[in-house]
């Protein structure tokens, strides 16, 4: 069998910053062991996320290119619209400057006080934007059934809430990839479950597909009845179950900047257009240049090329065997990203101590690597009491931005992550110095113990 390779030819190409190991100690030095708060310029992989870091191709170029800037109308919305519309099948579409914007105002046009909101595993923001609408926003727990679809939701435990007689719903929201669970994928059997059951109790069923490809293409490989149908069918099939959508098309979008609110209930989507004039500007933009409408477009379309979610996912996998065989402990791999246990990288460090934290500082260190904390300083908080309330995550979370990276590059973290552990009796835990909460992990100062 022949080697894999990218499904691309690289055309351009940015120099990697390389610092010396003296430095990257100094760097971490002045953010107070923030990694977040480090200069790109100072960062030589970084997998901090894959939201908006990814590679524009040819053909997005080329189409920002052309774009037309109209203020109202621009030719440049049609191609969007039509292109949304024929991956949605929704009818009713609107632009927004980015996945978050079109959360905020969607929440605050279908949501009011007294409401609950359910999800198999809500994103952070989705989830702050909903309780900022002063609702409950609670995750069921996935389904434990298939180790193919751990995304799923639980659709008995969905019923049961459903049917309590003491609360009003306001949304079910799927999360497709289950980015909160690891990334992990959402079978259509599954969706299709829990859309009867939202309709049955007269429910909003709404999707946030910010990773919707990738679910596609673990739908095809995985799911029965689906391996001879093309990820845009499988994706049109899926969305065929919901109210509505958000898309952040800064991850399955492959671009920089951007978003889509999509929904076949026209008196919602009259709602949010005149939210949308008010906080992001005329409907037909929404925030967004028309050349960032052009370059969305293209990569909706990209993102479903079976050539390119093949080797998305398997590259994906095989750094996350890369991993183990350095001496990670690790989650099931998912679409978009590898979750490391850091419990089990830093057995030594105590759960106040932050090892998840500690672990993103080692690798920043070793090897110039930047990674996301998953752990009790993103999830942990104070009960009534004022008594610590530790997080069940304690991870890193490392994200592969898309047609950014080579298997070379994650080769390197993977071997940087090996000398990390091998030497983790050298690793210190922290303690938190400051912590303003306007500011989340971006702001917080901590200092070695």
């Amino acid at each position: 069998m022949f080697s894999k390779f990218e499904p691309y030819r690289i055309k351009t190409v940015e120099p990697i910053p390389l610092t010396t190991r003296e430095n990257r100690q100094k760097y971490l030095e002045e953010v107070a062991f923030n990694p977040n708060c480090l200069k790109a310029n100072q960062v030589t992989i970084d997998l901090m996320s894959d939201s908006g870091a990814n590679a524009l191709s040819c053909k997005q170029w080329s189409a920002m290119m052309q774009a037309d800037e109209s203020y109202a109308g621009a030719d440049s919305f049609y191609t969007f619209e039509t292109t949304v519309k024929k991956i949605t099948g929704f009818p009713f579409i609107v632009p927004v400057h980015q996945g978050r914007a079109a959360e905020k105002i969607l929440f605050k046009v279908i949501l009011s006080e007294t409401q609950v909101a359910y999800s198999n595993g809500f994103f952070d923001t989705t989830r702050d934007h909903i309780l900022q609408n002063k609702v409950k926003a609670i995750n069921i727990d996935t389904e434990a059934e298939s180790r193919d679809f751990m995304g799923n939701i639980d659709c008995r435990k969905l019923e049961e809430m459903l049917s309590k007689d003491d609360q009003k719903v306001g949304v079910v929201v799927m999360t497709i990839t289950n980015g909160e669970k690891g990334g992990w994928p959402v079978s259509i059997a599954n969706i299709k479950e829990a859309a009867a059951i939202c309709r049955k109790h007269n429910v909003l069923f709404y999707a946030d597909a910010c990773r919707f490809a990738e679910n596609t293409w673990f739908i095809k490989t995985r799911e029965n009845g689906f391996k001879d149908k093309t990820p845009s069918q499988i994706a049109l099939e899926m969305f065929n179950e919901f109210d509505g959508c958000i898309i952040s098309a800064k991850k399955d979008g492959i671009c920089n900047i951007g978003g889509v609110f999509a929904t076949r209930q026209r008196e919602v989507f009259e709602n949010f257009s005149q939210e949308c004039i008010l906080a992001e500007g005329h409907i037909t933009y929404g925030g967004l240049a028309g050349r960032d409408l052009e370059a969305i477009a293209v990569g909706l379309t990209e993102a479903l090329d079976e050539h390119y979610l093949q080797h998305r996912i398997e590259m994906v996998q095989e750094f996350g065997r890369m991993l183990e065989l350095n001496g990670a402990t690790i989650l099931e791999p998912g679409g978009h990203a590898i979750f490391v246990d850091a419990n089990k990288a830093l057995p030594h460090i105590p759960r106040n101590q932050h090892p998840a934290w500690a672990l993103t500082c080692a690798l920043y260190v070793e090897g110039g690597i930047r990674a996301y904390e998953y752990g009790n300083i993103k999830f942990g908080y104070k009960d009534e009491n004022g008594k610590d309330v530790y997080s069940y995550r304690e991870f890193v979370r490392l994200a592969i931005p898309r047609r950014v990276y080579t298997m070379s590059h994650l080769k390197y973290v993977a071997e940087v992550f090996g000398k990390v552990i091998q030497n983790a009796s050298k690793v210190r835990g922290l303690t938190i110095v400051r912590s303003p909460p306007f500011l989340g992990l971006f702001a917080i100062e901590m200092k070695e113990v």
